[in-house]
């Protein structure tokens, strides 16, 4: 830049002189400077937010929007009074690295801490918002906030969602998103949505969907009744730029978390191995084919058979899934699960059987042979099978048609163990096998999440399904094992028509169903028509 002069030099100093070398040149850095919005910065307007604040009532200016219902949350409109600034924050922000975030509860993209980052814009966000915007935050919420960074930036596109949650973590006070979205409609999705909660702090329903608007800023106390998500984004052109992160401050006491009822376990009911010829793909009743499954069971934990039911049975039973007669009723709360379970009682005679089926005394005995696991007394011990596979036997051939006789020798109708059960093959004080299973109708937005009470045991998944020919694994709806503590992916096992798949799991594994996104609903010429299936899910254990 030097021995050439281009006028004179802009008031913000773009070049100066050297000391001693008037014809040398250098440019100077430019620092960039934001402000937060000056009506909030209004001592009157200040302490009206604080006393409503305060006393837990609703408050609606044009500088600020408060409300405590469902939990306290506030929208800032125009956060940044230099609209300039905004859009290049804008500019720095997409010009980052983002990472693929996906698990169970989540899925978008995300920047790496901006804690450090010096590009200009992002620097001075750094400095309203820790500086002096949580000054006026800790005036207003009577909360000492510490000047702890914890920010990033997250882009949601096409699908991305983030699932209900409450934000809890230790020191966290104030969360806050600030949007730097195009012009948004609601029919775009990607809405801050918030939940109401019940009796035991557990999320009930969405009661509240805030719209992202450019350059607005909300806030919202993190709590145990935080409960909120980001719903799916529908428009396939736009992206939902935001930067987010929280106000740390002293902890605060938290009430014990709620420990949920399980599914009800039963044990098996007396049906004899008639009821397996009725409903069984002829091929999985052949000793052969069950000693190769548990084989290959035993080896890898899992398998899949398909074409399980005989194909006239499965056709009856996709065709009675289908009728409106059908009562569900949807299963939740939504930080754990988000699905359609099928009231027992209202299904019809051939679906009823076939949940009849898989509670079997001969169906316990067939899982037995495919796994080797003790789900039936007439099952062979581990030392039994080396005993018998020494002298060349099968430990497999326990016969169907001999379990119901010893049944009645051992159990009664309710399963529990008669007067002659410590010479049936059980052993005394041994456990009786049991099992939990529902019917449960999958659309888009369902799910389950693997969440802090979610107990890990030993048992053996069943999932049978059905009505989902040409399901694709982008939609969703798929179950994911992984291992605890970690989002390392274990197992994926798809929706398949007519597939039985058994996964055997320890205690050191957990399971979720993916989120089901926007792709599976089918455009047509008149409407959306949603995509789903059914499942039979059971759960035993030995």
């Amino acid at each position: 830049m030097s021995g050439r002069r281009r006028g004179p030099c802009p008031a913000a100093g773009g070049f100066s002189s050297s000391p001693g070398e008037p014809g040398k040149k250098k440019r100077l850095k430019r620092e960039v400077g934001a402000e937060f919005s000056a009506a909030l910065k209004e001592p009157a307007l200040k302490e009206q937010v604080a006393a409503s604040w305060a006393r837990g009532e609703a408050l609606e200016h044009e500088a600020v929007v408060l409300d405590p219902v469902p939990f306290y949350h506030c929208v800032i409109p125009n956060f940044i009074q230099n609209e300039s600034f905004v859009e290049g924050l804008q500019k720095e922000l997409l010009s980052l690295d983002f990472h693929e975030k996906c698990n169970d509860l989540y899925k978008f993209k995300q920047s790496d801490d901006l804690q450090k980052r010096e590009e200009p814009h992002i620097a001075a966000l750094r400095k309203v918002l820790f500086d002096e915007f949580r000054i006026w935050l800790s005036d207003v919420a009577q909360v000492e906030l510490e000047p702890t960074i914890d920010l990033s930036c997250a882009k949601y596109e096409y699908t991305d969602a983030l699932l209900c949650h409450d934000d809890e973590l230790e020191g966290r006070r104030i969360a806050f998103i600030l949007y730097l979205v195009p012009p948004w409609d609601r029919s775009d999705g990607g809405t801050l949505d918030l939940f109401s909660t019940d009796d035991h702090f557990q999320p009930q329903q969405r009661i509240k969907s805030l719209v992202p608007l450019w350059n607005s800023l909300a806030f919202f106390e993190v709590s145990p009744v935080s409960f909120h998500q980001v719903a799916e984004v529908l428009s396939k052109d736009k992206c939902r730029l935001s930067v987010s992160g929280w106000f740390h401050g002293p902890s605060v006491a938290r009430p014990p978390r709620h420990v949920e009822p399980p599914l009800p376990r039963s044990p098996h009911i007396p049906f004899d191995h008639e009821i397996l010829y009725r409903w069984i793909n002829p091929v999985y009743l052949e000793m052969d084919s069950q000693s190769q499954i548990q084989e290959e069971f035993e080896d890898r934990s899992e398998i899949l058979l398909k074409d399980f039911l005989e194909k006239d049975k499965f056709q009856l039973v996709c065709e009675a899934l289908k009728k409106e007669e059908l009562k569900w009723n949807s299963r939740g709360p939504p930080n754990k699960r988000s699905y359609d379970k099928a009231e027992e009682e209202s299904l019809p005679a051939i679906l009823k059987e076939c949940m009849e089926l898989f509670r079997s005394e001969a169906f316990f005995l067939l899982l037995s042979n495919f796994t080797g696991l003790k789900l039936h007394f007439l099952a062979p011990e581990e030392e039994e099978e080396e005993k018998e596979a020494t002298a060349g036997g099968d430990p497999s051939c326990c016969s169907q048609g001999e379990s119901s006789q010893a049944e009645t020798k051992g159990h009664n109708a309710a399963g529990e163990p008669g007067e002659n059960s410590e010479n049936n093959g059980c052993k005394k004080g041994s456990s009786i096998p049991q099992c939990a299973g529902e019917l449960r109708h999958w659309t888009k937005g369902c799910y389950t999440l693997v969440h802090d009470a979610q107990t890990t045991e030993f048992a053996l998944d069943l999932l049978l399904f059905c009505g989902c020919e040409g399901w694709d694994v982008e939609w969703g709806g798929f179950t994911s094992y992984i291992a605890k503590d970690e989002d390392e992916e274990l197992l994926t096992v798809n929706p398949e028509n007519n597939c039985l798949a058994l996964v055997y799991r320890d205690r050191d594994t957990l399971k979720f169903v993916k989120y089901i996104n926007h792709r599976s609903v089918k455009q047509t010429a008149k409407q959306a028509e949603t995509t789903g299936f059914w499942d039979f899910c059971f759960v035993y254990y030995e």
